[in-house]
């Protein structure tokens, strides 16, 4: 087989100790090939990084389970003399009942010679930074939501019924009303006196609500639960503080990814972090999504497919693009709502919905890329009744007959012109000049 890296290196890396494997060749043969364990301390792993300097290796490819690749891939970086490659163990199985850590690191070692190891994408260190922010910021939020399930079920157990006519627990009034039954020093009707807004109008039930059976175990567990809310609440406001200063330098990005339907500050933030600002690295928007892990599994054999069901892509960025699905699925006026329906109308809107989502999640996948890129731009907004813009629809509304009997047009669309006020059939082909 061709040789295409004469002097490289395949690391197999895990939490105490790492195997590397250095394959030589001279043109003709293998001259050496040379195998040994380090540590993954800071020392052994300048230990390495030495060898790997008197063996004149060009390039390094490395497999690991979880995170335990970082502090090598920290290390060998600050080397601009080597190439480095993450590569993915499930891709590049061995064969089952002859495996260890030296027979891992030389058949790594062997395919990355012949050019066969197609590394992962691994973004710079200031977009590596980004994503540890964005996702903690989601550990947080999870979390919070965690703490304030433990108080929904510790009034329940009380006998509370806030939760039944206050939307948020943790509102404002929500927030006062808790603190009151804490200190327990008021009665039900003054603490309902406490709703602001619109939930003064429910004065009445809150008194009812705040009658229970309220003992000083409940209180100190409140407390507790309480202060936890609020310190997650300071440490959300200092992370997303931290965060937008860092994306200062993008905010006119952020402002054009927050014009597609469904988008937000947040979801901007996880696009920014998990795909980064240089689209060129996917090539496509179709590989960008296939990257996401949003497009159907291709497993054909013998004539015959099997599910399509999606790979495993990028968690975090899937999270964010499927919630973003499902905002945009509520949108009005939008073109993504009416995909959305029109997808779901085949498959289901109930436990099926999620086929749906998904397929709207690559759609978006497939945007986002154009509006990332600094050489594109967006286009303008298009009619929600056609993806090919008003003036198409005009040209097909003069060619078709205006007989509701004898009409053509798609049901979304008449459904369109038979809700919107005044004709909007006029306003179309006044558009586009007629």
């Amino acid at each position: 087989m061709r040789i295409i890296h004469q002097r490289c290196c395949a690391l197999d890396v895990h939490k105490k100790v790492l195997t590397a494997c250095v394959l030589v060749w001279d043109g003709k043969q293998a001259v050496a090939e040379r195998r040994k364990n380090f540590g993954t301390t800071k020392k052994e792993l300048e230990r390495l990084r030495f060898r790997l300097l008197a063996c004149r290796v060009t390039i390094v490819a490395m497999e690991s389970a979880g995170v335990y690749w970082k502090p090598v891939w920290h290390v060998l970086e600050r080397q601009s003399k080597f190439q480095l490659k993450l590569v993915n163990a499930q891709h590049y199985h061995g064969v089952d009942g002859r495996k260890s850590d030296q027979i891992d690191a030389a058949w790594l070692a062997e395919l990355l010679q012949c050019g066969l190891l197609k590394g992962s994408f691994v973004p710079a260190q200031w977009q590596r930074e980004l994503r540890d922010l964005v996702r903690l910021r989601v550990a947080l939020r999870e979390d919070q939501n965690r703490v304030q399930n433990r108080i929904e079920k510790l009034l329940e157990d009380a006998n509370i019924k806030i939760g039944s006519f206050c939307s948020d627990t943790l509102g404002v009034s929500g927030r006062k009303m808790l603190k009151a039954l804490i200190a327990g020093d008021k009665d039900a009707d003054w603490m309902a006196d406490y709703a602001q807004g619109r939930l003064r109008s429910k004065r009445k039930q809150l008194r009812q609500a705040l009658r229970g059976f309220v003992t000083d175990h409940h209180r100190a567990l409140l407390a507790m639960l309480l202060r936890q809310i609020e310190n997650l609440d300071a440490d959300l406001a200092r992370l997303e503080g931290a965060i937008r200063s860092r994306l200062g330098e993008h905010a006119e990005l952020i402002e054009r990814l927050t014009e597609i339907p469904g988008f937000g500050e947040v979801t901007a933030w996880t696009v920014i972090a998990e795909l980064g600002v240089e689209m060129a690295v996917f090539q496509t928007p179709e590989r960008a999504a296939s990257w996401c892990g949003l497009c159907p599994g291709n497993r054909k054999s013998a004539g015959k497919r099997g599910h399509g069901r999606t790979r495993q892509g990028n968690r975090w960025i899937r999270r964010g693009l499927t919630q973003a699905a499902l905002a945009a699925s509520h949108s009005k006026d939008c073109y993504l709502r009416s995909f959305y329906w029109r997808k779901a109308s085949k498959r289901g809107a109930g436990q099926n919905g999620s086929l749906s989502l998904i397929t709207l999640s690559q759609s978006r996948g497939a945007v986002q890329p154009a509006a990332c890129s600094k050489t594109r731009q967006l286009s303008p907004p298009r009619n929600p009744v056609d993806r090919r813009g008003s003036p198409y629809l005009a040209s097909r509304l003069r060619e078709r007959p205006t007989s509701p009997a004898r009409s053509r047009e798609p049901a979304h669309a008449r459904k369109l012109f038979a809700r919107e006020p005044g004709d909007l059939r006029n306003a179309l082909l006044h558009r586009a000049g007629r």
